[in-house]
């Protein structure tokens, strides 16, 4: 007689387990959900930050290749203003300025400052999608030409 009271407690309790097993699994799963979430954000601040150091070393590329304008000054530009002009220092320029604001997005931009052969390229960009609050970067280069 005992053993039939033993099996009238005992039904049921494998769904428990069963349940309790499915909880912590959707629990599991919904935190790999979370940290590839932030995986990816922080993959595009990485890829951001590449760009602009390619950025920064395709300007002084060009600087090199036209050095007596460079160390004129002709490459000067004050950060996230507009450049003009036809010249093959404002035209490098303003390609540029096009190919980061292609490369890193639309809130980025760059200024160049150069006094006796030393430049100093500053590039800055908003990467508040990667950090989930406003966040500005600004990477800066110093050349000697």
């Amino acid at each position: 007689m005992k053993h039939k009271t033993l099996n009238r407690r005992q039904k049921g309790v494998g769904l428990i387990e069963v349940l309790v097993a499915m909880v912590l699994l959707s629990l599991c799963l919904l935190g790999m959900a979370g940290l590839q979430v932030v995986a990816l954000r922080n993959d595009q601040s990485a890829q951001s930050r590449s760009m602009a150091t390619i950025m920064s070393y395709s300007i002084t590329d060009s600087m090199r290749a036209n050095v007596a304008a460079a160390k004129n000054g002709d490459y000067n530009l004050t950060a996230c203003s507009a450049v003009s002009g036809t010249s093959l220092a404002n035209t490098d320029v303003i390609s540029w300025i096009s190919a980061i604001k292609a490369a890193i997005g639309q809130t980025a931009c760059g200024g160049i400052n150069c006094v006796n052969g030393l430049c100093e390229i500053t590039i800055q960009w908003d990467d508040s999608r990667a950090t989930g609050g406003d966040q500005a970067y600004t990477l800066t280069t110093r050349i000697q030409l």
